[in-house]
């Protein structure tokens, strides 16, 4: 079995393929949905190779463009996603999870942003608020996948936590 590293491991969210009201919501820097849709399926599949893991945090939208995505997939599910966990399986998700995610013991994963401070013992990866200037897309205890934010292409683990040792 391959051992998986930080840089075989990617995260992003909020895609919303096929989506003409996040298109024209989020001024996405497109000339039409289905270029959209064809970028970010070009960026995920020229980063992101067949043993790496992608882990999304979801606001996939159209199902349709599963089978275009050639990697290992896991899923934390959010308001888009409402069919049951066996569907995403048969989509090629190797899991499935409801609720915010434990990653390695330290890593919250979650589509929404969580609470976090100094005092706790864990870091972020979230996603959801797009380009909203409220969040920042890195702190010390967080990251934000939010597609918008990282280019429209996956980010490896070992990028995000290199970005937050940053602010360090």
């Amino acid at each position: 079995m391959e051992l998986l590293t930080d840089e075989k491991t990617f995260f992003i969210a909020d895609t919303h393929f096929g989506s003409e009201k996040i298109f024209h919501y989020e001024n996405r820097p497109f000339d039409s949905v289905e270029t959209m849709n064809d970028e970010i399926v070009k960026n995920r599949n020229s980063t992101v190779w067949e043993n790496d893991i992608v882990r999304f945090l979801w606001d996939f939208w159209d199902d349709s463009f599963f089978s275009k995505l050639n990697w290992k997939k896991y899923l934390v599910k959010w308001n888009h996603e409402t069919r049951e966990n066996e569907y995403y399986r048969e989509l090629w998700f190797i899991e499935v999870y409801d609720m915010p995610v434990i990653f390695q013991n330290f890593w919250i994963l979650s589509h929404e942003p969580l609470y976090v401070n100094a005092n706790m013992p864990y870091a972020n990866i979230f996603a959801h608020v797009h380009l909203d200037p409220k969040y920042k897309t890195v702190s010390e205890q967080s990251f934000c996948v939010s597609c918008d934010r990282i280019g429209f292409r996956p980010i490896s683990f070992a990028e995000i936590k290199a970005e937050i040792q940053k602010q360090k």
